[in-house]
């Protein structure tokens, strides 16, 4: 029996890199485009609520976690010995040895985007518009892949016990096993964190909530998060503005950890393919030649939390927030 084992390294960098940012997914073949409208006047109950759960990935989300593909085609009487450890979180490679084994260690990217809005407004006088829009294709830095804009107004009658109740709240989760800075830039002075966009793994979360007798309220919701290159910036951004009579509440809740390229071995053999090995030398985790120690070979750069949350309560004569995100190797 033939055992096939391929380790081999002709240049090794050793590195402080730079803490980067998210590179977005990019679109499938085949988009979709979804658009809502509503408008309602009305002396009773109403209520309206909206769920979206999207996940994309560079890969096939089906098989997550983990994320990354790792896996081997054999010819008859060959085997292929993944050393104990190996993972696209220390190595990448894409081989194809003619009459041999054809391997891949390959790293992906993933976007989880998620909204809630729920109102119930009962015994009182309401008057509700919105409009939603959702498009999962590659979109620009000026466009979005998901957009509400809300415009709610309610009173409570004086002799029923009336009262609405609010709440939305936008999320958008980002990981990412790294990937090659040449293969996603297209402006030419974008060289990534030496040649690579190091792994990240980012989530933001922002909202508002309102519950009272009266309210005069309007919110905004966008993000973009699907584009054809690591040109375009991450997104998110939400805003609430309102008026009235009982207890709002405004919110941003933010998880960032960035990584850095510490040490790679690189090794491109033509016309079989390429290999790549990253090696954390402080942690002393990943691989390195004729060694996989498991683990991460990129550094973690950054761990950022952030968060904030405004309330109110009694008659309030005005309450507005607004937060955004932007988050890329190229921010404007």
């Amino acid at each position: 029996m033939k055992k096939l084992s391929i380790i081999a390294f002709t240049l090794a960098i050793l590195i402080v890199g730079m803490a980067m940012a998210a590179d977005p997914i990019n679109a499938t073949t085949e988009t979709q485009g979804i658009s809502t409208t509503t408008g309602a006047v009305v002396m009773g109950t109403m209520t309206n609520s909206e769920t979206i759960v999207f996940t994309g990935s560079t890969m096939d989300l089906r098989d997550n976690p983990p994320l990354g593909a790792i896996g081997a085609v054999v010819p008859p009487g060959g085997v292929v010995i993944w050393p104990p450890g190996m993972n696209p979180n220390n190595f990448w490679v894409e081989v194809n040895i003619p009459g041999g084994p054809t391997i891949v260690s390959l790293p992906e990217r993933q976007a989880v985007m998620s909204y809630t809005e729920s109102i119930l407004a009962d015994n009182g006088y309401s008057e509700f518009n919105e409009m939603q829009s959702m498009d999962t294709g590659n979109k620009v830095v000026n466009q979005d892949n998901f957009k509400s804009t809300e415009q709610f107004d309610y009173v409570a009658f004086s002799d029923a016990m009336g009262r609405a109740t609010t709440s939305e709240s936008l999320l958008l989760d980002l990981v990412s096993q790294g990937s090659l800075a040449a293969d996603r830039f297209i402006c030419p002075f974008a060289t990534g964190d030496q040649g690579f966009i190091p792994p990240y793994c980012n989530v933001y979360e922002m909202g508002s909530s309102f519950t009272g007798t009266q309210v005069s309220e309007i919110t905004q919701a966008n993000t973009n998060f699907i584009a054809k290159s690591a040109d375009v910036p991450t997104e998110v951004g939400y805003s609430v503005g309102l008026s009235g009579t009982g207890s709002a509440a405004a919110w941003i809740n933010t998880h960032v950890m960035e990584g850095r390229t510490a040490a790679y071995y690189w090794d491109v053999e033509e016309p079989i393919g390429y290999d790549y090995q990253f090696w954390n030398y402080d942690m002393n985790t990943g691989a390195f030649p004729y060694e996989i120690l498991g683990g991460s070979g990129w550094m973690q750069g950054v761990d950022l939390v952030y968060k904030e949350k405004t309330t109110a309560s009694g008659v309030i004569e005005a309450f507005s927030k607004s937060m955004a995100i932007q988050d890329g190797v190229r921010r404007l």
